[in-house]
């Protein structure tokens, strides 16, 4: 191997930080931008827009203890109230078949409940829940998703603890698992 040919190795103890990029220095070309361009380049100056985050004075003239003490009050509201529908209806296979029923096929129009995708809920006494489901077909574009959505929304139905979704595919999925009012709405009664 020859001298030439070999890499070279420098050691330097800093870099010089180029220069930053501004406004002030912006040119604005020619149309055709080219070499054979007979107009020059002309110097442009910018103005910026005001930030959104600036406000007027005048306008507001709220001071920072006020902002302080309102973010306060604010959180202090926010933990001390619970959700209204926290308790659920007391049954808690109903609760998460209600929680199901919020998902929606992206496809069809119709909760997954309803389109006949869920085959059974089964629920322990200690608030084990476990949801076998399965997709309109193996190559469903939800498929890697849609059973984690189930199980995310099943287990934060209040009174669950643990949240088990179980994807099968036997009994394949037909279209009659709707139910009637899944047809209805899809035209199909």
């Amino acid at each position: 191997m020859d001298n030439e040919s070999k890499i070279r190795v420098e050691q330097v103890d800093a870099v010089e930080k180029p220069p930053r990029a501004r406004v002030d220095n912006a040119v604005q070309h020619g149309v055709g931008d080219g070499a054979d361009d007979p107009e020059p380049a002309q110097e442009r100056s910018y103005v910026a827009a005001p930030s959104p985050f600036e406000a007027d004075a005048a306008a507001d003239a709220e001071s920072a203890r006020d902002t302080l003490e309102r973010k306060k009050d604010y959180l202090e509201g926010f933990l001390a109230n619970k959700p209204a529908d926290s308790e659920g209806s007391g049954d808690l296979r109903e609760d998460i078949i209600a929680a199901i029923k919020e998902i929606y096929d992206p496809e069809i129009p119709v909760n997954i409940y309803d389109l006949g995708l869920i085959y059974g809920v089964e629920v322990t006494d200690n608030g084990e829940a476990v949801v076998m489901m399965t997709l309109t077909t193996p190559h469903c574009p939800v498929a890697e998703s849609m059973p984690g959505e189930v199980e995310l929304r099943v287990g934060a139905v209040p009174g669950v603890g643990h949240a088990e979704v179980n994807l099968v595919w036997d009994p394949p999925w037909g279209p009659e698992k709707m139910t009637d009012e899944a047809k209805l709405e899809l035209g199909m009664l």
